[in-house]
């Protein structure tokens, strides 16, 4: 059970419910089933169905839609604790792709498996809707800094829910993170150029606000970089357990 409670997803559903025994062993036995997976490959492609969703325990993931010209847009980037496919298996249908960006442990979990979780612990249900709902949150945050932020501020607000994602989950803190991601992967999620995404990086550290360099995220002056980018964290809700 100790292995659970310390768990990247368990520390990231405390943040709405303080989990009881019983749901902490249906989180583990939703665990079971772990998986070695590589980099490279697609784990779920656009347009599979019937397939498993995943709950990811170690590295990186990304969630992407390719259009008809080949052009690929990163919807996100999932970390340890998040939910991979998770709308596919209640929809039937994957409507994006997901990549391991780096080697990842991930548990598979197929629907009658959640399902049967949902009956068991209403709670627990509550908490996994509440992540699925954040996740929309962050894609309409996301959707905002392309349509109304400049390059500048919507870079440094993408790190800093990255940090806050991270933090979460007791993978980083205001200090900075850990952080696999290349230029190229920044450039797809944000809708520039890696030649823009560098430049902006460049100015970003000769304003002393944050420094993104060997895959390490350093928070150079955070209280700064809030103020630059407007970064409220309010709609990433993790300021405590709303079910006690």
């Amino acid at each position: 059970m100790k292995d659970i409670e310390e768990s990247p997803l368990t520390r990231k559903l405390q943040a709405f419910v303080a989990l009881s025994e019983d749901e902490l062993g249906v989180l583990e036995r939703l665990h079971l089933r772990r998986r070695s997976i590589t980099a490279g490959g697609d784990l779920v492609h656009q347009g599979q169905s019937d397939q498993a969703a995943y709950i990811l325990a170690a590295g990186w993931v990304c969630s992407y839609k390719i259009q008809s010209d080949g052009a690929r847009q990163i919807v996100d980037f999932q970390i340890p604790g998040d939910f991979l496919g998770l709308r596919s298996v209640l929809l039937r249908t994957s409507d994006h792709s997901f990549e391991p960006l780096t080697d990842i442990q991930a548990a598979e979990v197929f629907a009658d498996d959640l399902l049967e979780a949902f009956e068991d612990t209403p709670r627990l249900a509550a908490a996994i809707l509440w992540a699925a709902s954040r996740d929309e949150a962050m894609v309409v945050e996301h959707l905002v800094g392309v349509g109304r932020r400049d390059a500048d501020a919507r870079l440094a607000h993408f790190l800093l829910e990255l940090g806050e994602r991270m933090t979460l989950v007791g993978m980083g803190s205001k200090a900075g993170y850990a952080c696999p991601l290349t230029q190229y992967h920044l450039a797809d999620a944000l809708g520039l150029s890696s030649v823009h995404v560098n430049r902006v990086l460049r100015h970003l550290r000769e304003l002393g606000l944050v420094t993104f360099q060997d895959g390490h995220v350093t928070f150079d002056n955070y209280d700064g970089l809030v103020n630059f980018s407007e970064f409220d964290p309010a709609y990433l809700d993790q300021t405590g357990p709303l079910l006690k």
